[in-house]
């Protein structure tokens, strides 16, 4: 089943008065479908986070069409973007986004507390999560009570409790050591294969993408190339090392 499709989209920055206008992405078209694990890449400026801010629904594209899970996302007004992104979307950043005031489970239900679902409701999505995820004996505390991993794993229980159609990782392992990063997609692998997530992940480390399905490469705005892993995880890694040596990415 095809969950996002995207059909010419470019985004352009500022304006033909002030002349100075810079294009983010160049008429981008790909279809993403139900359970694949993709990976985007590109050297810095390359318009990745622009093309994981316009799939989130945090920005609005210059021009083109996107559709999730069959809704014409462009033509949603304000307040019916805000809702449809609640409901089908998860997000999962560097950085965690915990509020330090709420406890863990307070974070990780927040989404259906806005939504004003029902305490049964919530606990019944919120306990199988939290069980299998580990984090159950410890939502009671607060994030800086805990450490890295835990949090991390309490943002991806908070963007999966919604049963997101498409989960968004913006650069998940930025800030960690190598023993956290290789924790972090793990979990990653996990939630891939236990909840058959879709989920698009931007990354500039190849270790990390190598653990993806499919890598899609872009390149001054406009999608470069596509790798597809196969039963050899070496040669996918170093297949993805050699496209970034050649767009001048980073080789972290």
């Amino acid at each position: 089943m095809k969950i996002v499709s995207v059909e010419n989209i470019s985004k352009t920055y500022g304006s033909k008065k002030s002349k100075q206008m810079y294009q983010a992405l160049k008429n981008i078209s790909f279809d993403v479908y139900e359970g694949e694990f993709i990976g985007i890449m590109g050297a810095s400026g390359s318009g990745k986070t622009t093309l994981l801010n316009l799939l989130g629904t945090l920005d609005k594209p210059t021009s083109g069409t996107y559709q999730l899970n069959g809704q014409l996302i462009t033509k949603l007004k304000k307040k019916q973007l805000a809702e449809y992104r609640m409901s089908n979307i998860g997000f999962i950043f560097q950085d965690y986004n915990l509020l330090e005031t709420m406890t863990l489970k307070e974070n990780i239900i927040l989404p259906l507390s806005l939504k004003g679902v029902s305490v049964k409701i919530i606990d019944e999505k919120l306990q199988p999560l939290v069980t299998d995820l580990g984090i159950k004996d410890i939502l009671n505390k607060y994030p800086y009570e805990v450490s890295g991993g835990q949090q991390q794993r309490a943002a991806a229980c908070r963007a999966l409790i919604t049963e997101p159609k498409l989960i968004l990782a913006d650069e998940p392992t930025g800030s960690l050591d190598s023993k956290s990063s290789k924790d972090l997609l793990k979990l990653f692998t996990h939630i891939h294969q236990r909840y058959k997530s879709t989920i698009l992940m931007v990354t500039h480390d190849v270790f990390a993408a190598s653990y993806c399905e499919k890598i899609m490469f872009i390149h001054d705005g406009e999608i470069y190339n596509e790798l597809h892993a196969g039963n050899d995880k070496k040669q996918f890694f170093d297949s993805i090392l050699d496209v970034m040596s050649v767009l001048g990415g980073e080789r972290a």
